[in-house]
């Protein structure tokens, strides 16, 4: 009997269907065992032991555990730090091959190469795929082959290139499916294998509510209408899918293109924040414009808490981080304000806001995050300029006009229980344009 198999290792791919690696390790020839890592590494850095973000993917790995298990094979599910789990299995199976879907962050892509080498040593391949984004870093480039760094004619050249190999007048040849379901009958057939449970992990289950991984297409034909309107149910809320990829992002690219240019444009940023998190490793923990280094933070612990926990006074700002804190999810034109007003207003170093983003947001990823945070800050590629200081009163009478996203999140506001603003707007604007002027050298 012959025993040799290939693993296709699961990470921020949580689905069987339209799944790049999956698909190819099925036409390997070999038959497949899928894997899933709880990666120690990372789960040592969450100090909350209920967050969210476990129960999630622990959901949708049983889910997805239980699709196999249909199919007659099943999946291995282990806890541990990478290397050493790879240092187990090919002890206990006959691998010949890996498959997995490649991860664009700093420490992912560490984690490969070690994983690689351990391989190696083994002679075993190691297979990695497109699936996570639908350009990579080097597919779209400037006509010198350099990285872009303005978003514009990113996109320009993103549809372009879309265009250039449509297959049919709906459908381009990126978008296309993998057909995964025709090759099922190369998984390898087995008895279930056991599942760990959050507790097992040291985790505890979370009591949040989780968006649903489809939508409307009406929803999405008036993306652009409704989106930066924060009372209205005018935004997918697909990013914790797309982070964790339980949807597929060819799919929804391709259900998105006749409908909204606007939501498809979306999906283009997360393309382009994550080439340049490929292209410049450094934005992790550095300005993008490097120059921006040398603006003067305040380190205002005192205020930064009362940011944190929605308690400044300017009611568009508390709403958004009360939202965020009490769901998990920001809704994007307030991530636009509350970012702009930690870093302008209180001039607050953006990695504080980015690393609480990073701490609290169900969708956290981390390339459009980074981007996210130093756009507003004025700091990364494409950012809005130093001198635009989000006025978070002007933002409010346009996009909450009412009041119903305010009085939602902070009912107290218009009472005597609700705090007087943090800092005044206009001596907030002057002391952001003076900090920034001496630190860029424009004095």
């Amino acid at each position: 009997m012959d025993n040799k198999i290939a693993i296709f290792w699961h990470r921020r791919d949580l689905r069987i269907n339209d799944n790049a690696g999956l698909y190819h390790a099925l036409k390997s020839g070999y038959k497949v065992l899928p894997l899933f890592i709880f990666d120690e590494n990372i789960l040592e850095q969450l100090e909350d032991k209920k967050d969210a973000r476990l129960t999630f993917i622990h959901d949708y790995l049983t889910k997805v555990k239980k699709e196999y298990e249909a199919l007659g094979s099943s999946m291995i599910v282990r806890h541990g730090r990478p290397q050493e789990v790879w240092k187990s299995l090919v002890d206990e199976y006959q691998i010949e091959a890996v498959f997995t879907n490649r991860d664009y962050e700093s420490y992912a892509k560490e984690r490969d190469k070690a994983v690689a080498s351990i391989l190696g040593e083994r002679n075993i391949t190691f297979h990695t795929f497109k699936d996570h984004v639908l350009f990579e870093q080097d597919e779209v480039l400037k006509d010198d082959g350099t990285p872009y760094t303005v978003f514009t004619p990113y996109s320009k050249k993103w549809k372009k290139k879309l265009m250039s190999r449509m297959e049919t007048e709906s459908l381009s040849y990126y978008f296309k499916p993998y057909p995964n379901e025709q090759y099922f009958d190369a998984l390898l057939q087995c008895e279930p294998m056991p599942m760990l449970s959050l507790a097992d992990i040291g985790f505890e289950r979370s009591d949040l509510d989780f968006p649903s991984d489809s939508v409307s297409r009406g929803l999405i034909k008036n993306y652009g209408e409704t989106r930066n309107f924060p009372a209205i149910d005018g935004t997918s809320r697909l990013g914790v899918h797309f982070r964790f990829g339980t949807i597929s992002i060819r799919d929804k690219a391709r259900k998105s293109q006749n409908l909204s240019a606007t939501y498809l444009n979306e999906l283009i940023w997360r393309d382009f924040y994550a080439q340049i998190l490929a292209h410049f490793p450094r934005v992790e923990k550095r300005a993008f414009r490097e120059k921006y280094e040398a603006v003067e933070w305040r380190d205002s612990e005192a205020d930064f808490e009362k940011w944190c926990e929605g308690k400044t006074g300017y009611p568009i700002v508390d709403a958004g981080m009360r939202e965020l804190n009490a769901t998990g999810y920001m809704h994007n034109r307030v991530r636009m304000i509350t970012a702009s007003f930690l870093t302008k207003h209180l001039l607050i170093d953006w990695r504080w806001g980015e690393a609480y983003f990073a701490i609290k947001l169900l969708d956290f990823d981390l390339a459009s995050n980074n981007g996210g945070w130093q756009w507003a800050a004025g700091c990364g590629t494409d950012a809005a300029p130093y001198f635009r200081i989000f006025n978070p009163y002007s933002q409010q009478a346009k996009f909450d006009k009412e009041f119903k996203y305010i009085k939602k999140w902070v009912p107290e506001y218009g009472t005597p229980k609700y705090p007087e603003p943090i800092v005044d707007h206009k001596f907030a604007r002057e002391r952001c344009l003076t900090a920034y002027k001496k630190g860029l050298g424009k004095e």
